[in-house]
Protein backbone atom coordinates (compact mmCIF):
# COMPACT_ATOMS: atom_id res chain seq x y z
CA UNK A 1 0.00 0.00 0.00
CA UNK A 2 0.95 3.57 -0.35
CA UNK A 3 -0.57 6.73 0.25
CA UNK A 4 0.60 10.61 1.29
CA UNK A 5 1.73 10.67 4.55
CA UNK A 6 0.41 13.78 6.77
CA UNK A 7 3.77 15.33 7.25
CA UNK A 8 5.90 15.22 10.40
CA UNK A 9 9.95 15.69 11.50
CA UNK A 10 10.80 12.86 9.43
CA UNK A 11 9.38 13.27 6.17
CA UNK A 12 11.21 14.74 3.64
CA UNK A 13 10.57 18.38 2.54
CA UNK A 14 8.02 19.01 -0.17
CA UNK A 15 9.21 19.50 -3.95
CA UNK A 16 7.44 22.33 -5.87
CA UNK A 17 4.32 21.82 -3.76
CA UNK A 18 4.58 17.55 -4.21
CA UNK A 19 4.35 15.87 -0.83
CA UNK A 20 5.97 12.18 -0.76
CA UNK A 21 4.14 9.07 -0.77
CA UNK A 22 5.20 6.36 0.97
CA UNK A 23 4.99 2.55 0.43
CA UNK A 24 5.61 -0.15 2.70
CA UNK A 25 7.86 -3.04 1.40
CA UNK A 26 6.32 -6.64 3.33
CA UNK A 27 7.36 -10.02 3.10
CA UNK A 28 7.46 -11.36 -0.53
CA UNK A 29 8.73 -15.07 -1.45
CA UNK A 30 10.60 -14.89 -3.78
CA UNK A 31 12.20 -11.79 -3.07
CA UNK A 32 12.16 -8.88 -5.84
CA UNK A 33 15.33 -8.79 -7.03
CA UNK A 34 15.70 -5.39 -6.85
CA UNK A 35 13.52 -1.93 -5.13
CA UNK A 36 12.97 -1.07 -9.11
CA UNK A 37 11.54 -4.56 -10.07
CA UNK A 38 9.27 -4.73 -6.81
CA UNK A 39 7.72 -0.73 -7.80
CA UNK A 40 7.63 -1.92 -11.38
CA UNK A 41 5.52 -4.82 -10.49
CA UNK A 42 3.37 -3.11 -7.38
CA UNK A 43 2.53 -0.40 -9.64
CA UNK A 44 1.59 -1.69 -12.98
CA UNK A 45 -0.03 1.44 -13.73
CA UNK A 46 2.68 3.32 -14.07
CA UNK A 47 5.47 2.95 -16.83
CA UNK A 48 9.09 1.35 -15.99
CA UNK A 49 10.47 4.12 -17.90
CA UNK A 50 8.88 6.51 -15.04
CA UNK A 51 10.53 4.80 -12.34
CA UNK A 52 13.64 4.95 -14.27
CA UNK A 53 13.12 8.91 -14.23
CA UNK A 54 12.42 8.84 -10.84
CA UNK A 55 15.31 7.30 -9.53
CA UNK A 56 17.74 9.47 -12.10
CA UNK A 57 15.75 12.90 -10.52
CA UNK A 58 16.28 11.24 -6.98
CA UNK A 59 12.79 10.95 -6.29
CA UNK A 60 12.88 7.52 -4.70
CA UNK A 61 14.22 8.09 -1.29
CA UNK A 62 14.67 6.12 2.12
CA UNK A 63 13.35 6.78 5.63
CA UNK A 64 16.11 9.22 6.01
CA UNK A 65 15.75 11.17 3.08
CA UNK A 66 18.70 9.84 1.16
CA UNK A 67 17.80 8.91 -2.50
CA UNK A 68 17.97 5.39 -3.28
CA UNK A 69 19.03 3.89 -6.75
CA UNK A 70 17.35 1.16 -9.50
CA UNK A 71 19.64 -1.67 -7.96
CA UNK A 72 19.42 -0.61 -4.31
CA UNK A 73 18.10 -4.11 -2.57
CA UNK A 74 14.67 -4.52 -1.66
CA UNK A 75 14.31 -4.74 2.40
CA UNK A 76 11.05 -6.15 3.41
CA UNK A 77 9.36 -4.02 6.35
CA UNK A 78 10.64 -1.12 5.84
CA UNK A 79 9.34 2.24 4.07
CA UNK A 80 10.25 3.89 1.80
CA UNK A 81 9.05 7.66 0.03
CA UNK A 82 8.94 8.37 -3.56
CA UNK A 83 7.27 11.85 -5.16
CA UNK A 84 4.78 11.76 -7.97
CA UNK A 85 6.15 13.40 -11.02
CA UNK A 86 4.04 13.66 -14.77
CA UNK A 87 6.86 13.74 -17.69
CA UNK A 88 3.60 15.91 -19.75
CA UNK A 89 1.11 17.93 -18.38
CA UNK A 90 -1.26 20.44 -19.51
CA UNK A 91 -0.67 23.69 -18.54
CA UNK A 92 -3.90 25.75 -17.36
CA UNK A 93 -3.66 28.80 -18.26
CA UNK A 94 -6.45 30.39 -15.41
CA UNK A 95 -4.99 31.32 -11.67
CA UNK A 96 -6.40 31.19 -8.28
CA UNK A 97 -6.27 34.15 -5.85
CA UNK A 98 -6.28 33.53 -2.10
CA UNK A 99 -9.04 35.62 -0.71
CA UNK A 100 -8.68 35.01 3.44
CA UNK A 101 -5.78 33.21 5.21
CA UNK A 102 -5.71 33.30 8.86
CA UNK A 103 -3.83 30.29 11.48
CA UNK A 104 -6.31 28.02 10.88
CA UNK A 105 -7.81 28.67 7.38
CA UNK A 106 -6.86 29.44 3.49
CA UNK A 107 -9.71 30.30 1.35
CA UNK A 108 -9.44 30.23 -2.37
CA UNK A 109 -10.90 31.95 -5.61
CA UNK A 110 -10.41 28.64 -7.88
CA UNK A 111 -10.62 29.25 -11.50
CA UNK A 112 -12.43 27.39 -14.08
CA UNK A 113 -10.58 24.03 -15.52
CA UNK A 114 -8.44 23.70 -12.41
CA UNK A 115 -8.45 20.26 -10.95
CA UNK A 116 -8.50 20.39 -6.88
CA UNK A 117 -6.34 17.85 -5.93
CA UNK A 118 -3.52 15.34 -8.41
CA UNK A 119 -5.17 12.66 -10.24
CA UNK A 120 -3.76 10.56 -12.96
CA UNK A 121 -3.32 13.54 -15.38
CA UNK A 122 -2.84 16.63 -13.21
CA UNK A 123 -0.57 16.89 -10.33
CA UNK A 124 1.43 20.43 -10.90
CA UNK A 125 -1.70 21.66 -12.84
CA UNK A 126 -4.14 21.80 -9.67
CA UNK A 127 -5.31 24.02 -6.94
CA UNK A 128 -3.66 22.40 -3.72
CA UNK A 129 -0.20 22.02 -5.36
CA UNK A 130 -0.25 25.65 -6.53
CA UNK A 131 -1.26 26.52 -3.16
CA UNK A 132 1.47 24.68 -1.70
CA UNK A 133 3.88 26.19 -3.68
CA UNK A 134 2.76 29.62 -3.09
CA UNK A 135 2.53 28.89 0.43
CA UNK A 136 5.27 26.18 1.35
CA UNK A 137 2.84 24.96 3.86
CA UNK A 138 2.76 20.89 3.42
CA UNK A 139 -0.28 20.46 5.84
CA UNK A 140 -2.80 22.27 3.49
CA UNK A 141 -5.69 20.12 2.67
CA UNK A 142 -8.95 21.18 1.22
CA UNK A 143 -11.93 20.82 3.26
CA UNK A 144 -14.26 20.21 0.70
CA UNK A 145 -14.00 20.26 -3.37
CA UNK A 146 -15.06 21.85 -6.44
CA UNK A 147 -15.39 20.05 -9.82
CA UNK A 148 -12.72 20.59 -12.19
CA UNK A 149 -15.44 22.74 -14.48
CA UNK A 150 -16.70 24.80 -11.41
CA UNK A 151 -15.07 27.94 -10.16
CA UNK A 152 -15.67 29.82 -7.10
CA UNK A 153 -14.68 29.84 -3.19
CA UNK A 154 -13.07 27.09 -1.53
CA UNK A 155 -11.63 26.19 1.77
CA UNK A 156 -8.61 24.52 3.02
CA UNK A 157 -7.20 23.55 6.36
CA UNK A 158 -3.84 24.65 7.33
CA UNK A 159 -3.16 23.05 10.36
CA UNK A 160 -4.10 19.09 10.93
CA UNK A 161 -5.02 20.04 14.69
CA UNK A 162 -7.88 21.82 13.73
CA UNK A 163 -8.86 20.47 10.51
CA UNK A 164 -11.34 17.68 12.04
CA UNK A 165 -13.45 20.95 13.71
CA UNK A 166 -13.61 22.48 9.82
CA UNK A 167 -14.73 18.94 8.33
CA UNK A 168 -17.46 18.46 11.07
CA UNK A 169 -19.16 21.80 9.95
CA UNK A 170 -19.31 20.31 6.36
CA UNK A 171 -20.50 16.61 7.24
CA UNK A 172 -23.11 18.32 9.84
CA UNK A 173 -24.08 20.31 7.17
CA UNK A 174 -23.40 23.71 9.08
CA UNK A 175 -22.01 25.63 6.01
CA UNK A 176 -24.20 27.54 3.87
CA UNK A 177 -23.09 27.82 -0.16
CA UNK A 178 -24.42 30.01 -3.05
CA UNK A 179 -23.76 29.32 -6.50
CA UNK A 180 -24.45 31.16 -9.67
CA UNK A 181 -25.08 29.60 -12.83
CA UNK A 182 -26.32 31.10 -16.81
CA UNK A 183 -28.53 28.30 -18.06
CA UNK A 184 -31.39 27.95 -20.29
CA UNK A 185 -34.42 30.40 -19.59
CA UNK A 186 -37.96 29.02 -19.50
CA UNK A 187 -40.43 31.14 -19.31
CA UNK A 188 -43.15 28.02 -17.89
CA UNK A 189 -40.71 27.48 -14.92
CA UNK A 190 -42.70 28.76 -11.41
CA UNK A 191 -39.20 30.40 -9.64
CA UNK A 192 -38.42 30.27 -6.50
CA UNK A 193 -38.62 26.70 -6.03
CA UNK A 194 -37.21 23.97 -4.54
CA UNK A 195 -35.87 20.66 -6.77
CA UNK A 196 -35.87 17.78 -4.28
CA UNK A 197 -34.54 14.14 -6.49
CA UNK A 198 -33.43 10.80 -6.00
CA UNK A 199 -29.35 11.01 -7.80
CA UNK A 200 -27.51 7.59 -7.63
CA UNK A 201 -23.93 6.71 -10.17
CA UNK A 202 -24.87 7.00 -13.39
CA UNK A 203 -23.56 5.30 -16.72
CA UNK A 204 -20.50 6.55 -17.83
CA UNK A 205 -19.10 5.90 -14.04
CA UNK A 206 -18.20 9.55 -13.68
CA UNK A 207 -21.89 11.12 -14.38
CA UNK A 208 -24.91 10.99 -11.84
CA UNK A 209 -28.03 10.48 -12.88
CA UNK A 210 -31.79 10.59 -11.26
CA UNK A 211 -33.38 7.25 -10.10
CA UNK A 212 -37.07 6.52 -8.48
CA UNK A 213 -36.67 6.79 -4.33
CA UNK A 214 -36.65 8.91 -1.82
CA UNK A 215 -34.80 12.13 -2.93
CA UNK A 216 -31.34 12.22 -1.43
CA UNK A 217 -30.40 15.61 -2.78
CA UNK A 218 -31.77 19.51 -2.58
CA UNK A 219 -31.47 22.72 -3.76
CA UNK A 220 -33.65 25.62 -3.87
CA UNK A 221 -33.53 27.84 -7.09
CA UNK A 222 -34.23 31.41 -7.95
CA UNK A 223 -34.60 33.09 -10.86
CA UNK A 224 -31.95 36.39 -10.47
CA UNK A 225 -32.31 38.17 -14.42
CA UNK A 226 -33.12 36.91 -18.01
CA UNK A 227 -32.35 37.93 -21.64
CA UNK A 228 -35.18 35.66 -23.30
CA UNK A 229 -32.96 33.23 -24.03
CA UNK A 230 -30.09 32.40 -21.14
CA UNK A 231 -31.10 33.20 -17.23
CA UNK A 232 -28.59 33.72 -14.35
CA UNK A 233 -30.07 31.56 -11.16
CA UNK A 234 -29.27 31.70 -7.28
CA UNK A 235 -28.39 28.26 -6.38
CA UNK A 236 -28.67 26.97 -2.48
CA UNK A 237 -28.52 23.42 -2.20
CA UNK A 238 -28.79 21.72 0.85
CA UNK A 239 -27.10 18.49 0.60
CA UNK A 240 -23.55 17.95 -1.24
CA UNK A 241 -23.85 15.11 -4.14
CA UNK A 242 -21.95 14.85 -7.12
CA UNK A 243 -22.47 17.34 -9.90
CA UNK A 244 -25.74 18.35 -7.90
CA UNK A 245 -26.87 21.62 -9.64
CA UNK A 246 -25.65 20.23 -12.82
CA UNK A 247 -28.16 17.49 -12.62
CA UNK A 248 -30.82 19.45 -10.75
CA UNK A 249 -31.11 21.81 -13.68
CA UNK A 250 -30.72 19.84 -16.55
CA UNK A 251 -33.30 18.17 -14.83
CA UNK A 252 -35.68 20.90 -15.35
CA UNK A 253 -34.60 20.82 -18.58
CA UNK A 254 -31.84 24.31 -18.26
CA UNK A 255 -29.13 22.64 -18.40
CA UNK A 256 -26.36 24.84 -17.57
CA UNK A 257 -23.82 26.84 -20.01
CA UNK A 258 -20.99 24.90 -21.56
CA UNK A 259 -21.97 21.61 -19.24
CA UNK A 260 -19.75 18.82 -20.96
CA UNK A 261 -21.80 16.13 -18.84
CA UNK A 262 -25.19 16.75 -18.86
CA UNK A 263 -27.63 16.36 -20.63
CA UNK A 264 -25.17 14.14 -22.69
CA UNK A 265 -21.71 13.52 -22.15
CA UNK A 266 -19.54 16.07 -24.82
CA UNK A 267 -15.97 14.76 -25.29
CA UNK A 268 -14.06 17.76 -25.29
CA UNK A 269 -9.87 18.03 -25.34
CA UNK A 270 -8.41 18.67 -22.53
CA UNK A 271 -6.19 21.95 -23.75
CA UNK A 272 -9.68 23.25 -24.58
CA UNK A 273 -10.58 26.06 -22.48
CA UNK A 274 -12.90 28.04 -25.00
CA UNK A 275 -16.06 27.21 -23.43
CA UNK A 276 -16.45 27.36 -19.05
CA UNK A 277 -19.00 25.41 -17.51
CA UNK A 278 -20.96 28.53 -16.52
CA UNK A 279 -21.48 27.30 -12.62
CA UNK A 280 -19.73 29.46 -9.63
CA UNK A 281 -19.61 29.02 -6.25
CA UNK A 282 -20.56 32.17 -5.00
CA UNK A 283 -20.44 32.59 -1.53
CA UNK A 284 -19.70 30.33 1.69
CA UNK A 285 -20.81 31.44 5.00
CA UNK A 286 -20.66 29.64 8.64
CA UNK A 287 -19.89 29.75 12.60
CA UNK A 288 -16.42 29.56 12.92
CA UNK A 289 -15.44 27.04 15.41
CA UNK A 290 -12.50 28.52 16.83
CA UNK A 291 -14.03 32.15 17.08
CA UNK A 292 -17.85 31.14 17.01
CA UNK A 293 -18.23 34.42 14.65
CA UNK A 294 -20.31 34.05 11.01
CA UNK A 295 -17.83 34.17 8.56
CA UNK A 296 -18.69 34.65 4.95
CA UNK A 297 -16.37 34.44 1.59
CA UNK A 298 -17.43 35.29 -1.71
CA UNK A 299 -15.74 35.01 -4.84
CA UNK A 300 -14.69 38.23 -6.82
CA UNK A 301 -15.84 36.62 -10.27
CA UNK A 302 -18.79 37.43 -11.89
CA UNK A 303 -20.99 35.04 -14.33
CA UNK A 304 -22.78 37.40 -17.18
CA UNK A 305 -25.57 36.75 -19.50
Amino acid sequence: MSSPVSPHHDQPPMREGVTASQAFLPELSPRPHNLFDYLCEHFPHIQPSEWQQRFQDQLVLDLQGNPLQMDSPYIAHTHIYYYRFLSHEIHVPFYEKIIFENNDLLVADKPHFLTMSPTGQYLQETLLVRLKKTTQNPWLTPIHRLDRETAGVVLFSKRPETRGLYQQLFAERAVQKIYHAIAAYRADLVLPATVNLRMEKGQPFYTMQVTEGAHNSSTAIELLEQDGRWAKYRLKPTTGKQHQLRVHLSHLNIPIKNDPFYPEVIHKNKDDFSAPLQLLANQISFRDPLTAEEVCFCSEQVLTL
